[in-house]
């Protein structure tokens, strides 16, 4: 955790520089359908990729809510970008869990610093995400044979390692099921590239194929069985709210451009903001704006209670991504049809906000967990 003010002046530093330099990485990004190594260069040497991690292994150690506080701004800025900060600033609690001594050393130091990509690899084609994945792990000696696919890798083309989740062959459930390293040149591993994505570009989503992928068992993280607690608690309930946050941030941004096209754009002699109607749509939008922020912030703030509340996290995350999909319909209906061409930022974020409806989890997944942990008095 850092002091108020400096959390303010980073806050301000994130804002401008997304507001400058960002603004031409948008349109590179936009533009090549990439996001070039020299972006990535630049988010680890000005220290964003670490802002969360504690001190003791390189990072700045933020509290979760101070990070979803900066989070917000890049996630306003552009969301491939958002995407690099978000994963490279969360990749590292799942490994920290049940790492030993030395996979600290030799796999979250790196990854903190920047100097290594780890990608998270759950997600089949075949399956789901969770207990019921089918990519499975035959041990012969002091090596794991991996085979199976994984699809939908955000960033699994460029990773020097994916965390990948595999079960032993022959368990069922939870029960064998592994978090595992695996190199980017394992042998048996084979990365192709997926489809052009309708927003979010240039974020490399990855299909992985595995056949008798030959990966250490030095590159096992925790025991055969503790794979889904790494998955789910160590990755995916923080990560739900701070994809509520990237929410935030989308909508934060649609809400602006929104507000400046009512104040200037003029219709039969004055601007379209003196009209009840596009008050009304503004009004709206700000409500679930801020509404979906303060969810946020106390889902952030229920985490880091013992113990960290998934239902808090879940309902984050259904709050903000169902709000955005209300903010920008209403910001793109302000900007009427001129808003659905590509020269309007509106149209991109309208795209990249479609994303955020399955980025760690759909809204029927949330509203199941959290209908469980009513059910289950928790």
């Amino acid at each position: 955790m850092i002091a108020d003010a400096e959390l303010q002046r980073l806050r301000q530093e994130i804002r401008a520089f997304m507001d400058t330099t960002g603004v031409q990485w948008a349109t590179e990004i936009e533009q090549s359908g990439q996001v070039r190594e020299g972006i990535w260069h630049e988010l680890r040497d000005r220290g964003y990729l670490r802002l969360q991690p504690p001190v003791e292994l390189g990072g700045r150690g933020l509290s979760l809510p101070q990070y979803l506080t900066l989070l917000e701004e890049f996630s306003r800025g552009h969301g491939s970008i958002r995407m690099i900060v978000h994963v490279q600033n969360g990749i590292w609690r799942p490994m920290l869990r049940l790492a030993t001594p030395e996979q600290v050393d030799r796999f979250i130091r790196p990854q903190v610093r920047g100097d290594a990509v780890v990608a998270f690899a759950l997600t089949e084609p075949h399956n789901g995400t969770g207990s019921d994945i089918h990519t499975e792990a035959v041990r012969v000696g002091d090596e794991y044979l991996v085979s199976g696919e994984k699809h939908l890798i955000t960033f699994g083309g460029v990773a020097d390692f994916n965390l990948l989740f595999c079960r032993l062959a022959g368990t069922q459930g939870a029960d064998g099921m592994m978090a595992l390293l695996v190199p980017h040149d394992a042998p048996g591993l084979r990365i192709e590239p997926m489809a052009e994505s309708m927003g979010l570009r240039g974020t490399d989503h990855a299909h992985l194929h595995l056949e008798h992928c030959r990966v250490p068992v030095s590159h096992r993280l925790g025991g055969e069985g503790e794979g889904l607690e790494v998955a789910l608690r160590g990755f995916l309930d923080p990560s739900r709210i701070c994809v509520g946050m990237s929410c935030v941030g989308l909508s934060q941004r649609a809400l602006e451009l929104a507000v400046e096209w009512a104040k200037t754009r003029i219709t039969f002699g004055k601007p379209i903001g003196d009209r009840q109607l596009v008050q009304s749509l503004l009004a709206e939008a700000a409500t679930d704006v801020e509404a979906a922020r303060q969810i946020v912030l106390w889902a952030g703030r229920e985490w880091e209670s013992h113990p960290p509340s998934q239902r808090a996290a879940a309902m984050a995350k259904l709050f903000a991504l169902e709000s955005l999909q209300r903010v920008t319909d209403r910001a793109l209906q302000v900007f009427g049809g001129l808003g659905y061409f590509k020269d309007h930022e509106i149209e991109r974020i309208y795209r990249d906000a479609r994303a955020q409806r399955f980025e760690e989890g759909t809204a029927e997944i949330q509203k199941v967990t959290i209908a469980r942990q009513l059910l289950a008095g928790e």
